[in-house]
């Protein structure tokens, strides 16, 4: 009884030790390994890096400091003119790509619709402030847009491309000479919007 009953458990016993010892000779050939292929390594943290993104804004406001910006053309007749100033501010701090000026008709009529006998358009820019009568009182004089009144186009190297710059402005609304008959008594009404585009990013 005792011998039979002894030799089980001594098979089992001998079972869990290969089991074991196999066990064993795996992980020391995984430590070897290692040991073959492995290298020194070290590492550090480097100090933080602050990325922070530009900040793209202009600003229109009228020549005198007011928050709105009337631009009044009542009671027009052919050859007359109206000029308004007005400061266009790049109060961000990124460079500009360009500045667009997009004018539409939120009230149409021939005045906006004839291109050629309609009314026109030109924005100038000043690097000081216009006088009363519309003399640029600065050492530079740009034409930034001229054409139908009606348009959407690109100023043509405004101040305000660079940032922190301004462009005191003189937006002009004219009827031609050549406007006839079929222009009494007609309105329109308009809409001028500005829109920069920021400049391109750089690697640093």
């Amino acid at each position: 009884m005792n011998a039979s009953s002894t030799a089980p458990r001594t098979r089992r016993l001998t079972v869990a030790r290969l089991i074991g010892t196999v066990g064993v000779v795996g992980a020391a050939a995984a430590v070897a390994g290692m040991g073959t292929f492995g290298a020194f390594t070290d590492s550090t943290s480097p100090a933080p890096v602050s990325i922070q993104s530009g900040i793209v804004s202009i600003a229109l406001a009228a020549a005198d400091g007011s928050a709105t910006v009337p631009l009044a053309f009542d009671g027009v007749v052919p050859g007359a003119s109206v000029t308004q100033a007005l400061d266009l501010v790049n109060d961000g701090d990124s460079a500009l790509a360009s500045v667009e000026l997009d004018t539409r008709a939120t009230t149409s009529s021939v005045m906006d619709t004839d291109t050629v006998h309609g009314l026109q358009m030109t924005v100038r820019s000043c690097s000081e402030a216009w006088t009363e009568d519309f003399t640029c009182a600065g050492d530079v004089d740009t034409l930034l847009a001229s054409g139908p009144v009606v348009r959407d186009s690109e100023l043509t190297a405004p101040a305000s491309l660079a940032a922190g710059a301004t462009d005191h402005l003189a937006v002009t609304l004219a009827l031609p000479a050549s406007a006839d008959d079929a222009f009494k008594a007609k309105s329109s009404e308009l809409a001028l919007t500005f829109t920069a585009t920021q400049r391109g990013g750089t690697d640093r």
